[in-house]
């Protein structure tokens, strides 16, 4: 299975591209899409949803996984992030792909096994789950391989509680 896992930001779009076979994960790609602040927003949406097409394009994978926006204290912060995300979920969606969605909380159950990690944390078991020599930076790329982790992660509960209702 390729995971596509993806944190959205208007500023910094960080992905992950992970391969699961018999239980290994391989980390195939991982990078960030940045944008100009001075540049109009339109064009900076723009940019996000081509590159994440070629992203896309390049790998061919079967599930994007996409952060779920949470509530910021910063109301201007937030509604530009949900750009991003949207133009992300539209990208997903012209390219027929599944999406699934998961909170930060949920993300950093699955890597770290507490909700309510450090950024820290869930990065440190980023290298340490993809066995990487380096935690990627910037922090929205460790973020968007955790997603990833995460989605894999529960693609597999969600596998074995199928398995169980057939038997």
């Amino acid at each position: 299975m390729l995971v596509l896992g993806v944190d959205p930001g208007t500023a910094i779009t960080g992905y992950g591209l992970l391969e699961e076979k018999d239980k290994k994960l391989s980390v195939l790609a991982y990078g960030c899409i940045r944008t100009d602040s001075k540049t109009p927003m339109t064009d900076r949406l723009k940019k996000i949803y081509k590159e994440i097409l070629g992203v896309m394009d390049e790998f061919g994978p079967h599930i994007v996984a996409v952060e779920e926006l949470f509530f910021n204290t910063n109301s201007r912060t937030a509604i530009a992030v949900g750009q991003a995300r949207g133009t992300i979920l539209l990208a997903v969606a012209n390219s027929n792909l599944k999406l699934v969605e998961y909170t930060p909380l949920q993300v950093k159950q699955a890597v770290v096994g507490y909700g309510r990690a450090e950024k820290e944390q869930v990065q440190y078991m980023v290298k340490t789950i993809l066995k990487l020599k380096e935690t990627p930076k910037p922090d929205d790329v460790a973020d968007a391989l955790a997603i990833a982790v995460c989605c894999i992660q529960s693609n597999e509960w969600e596998n074995l509680v199928l398995e169980g209702e057939k038997m």
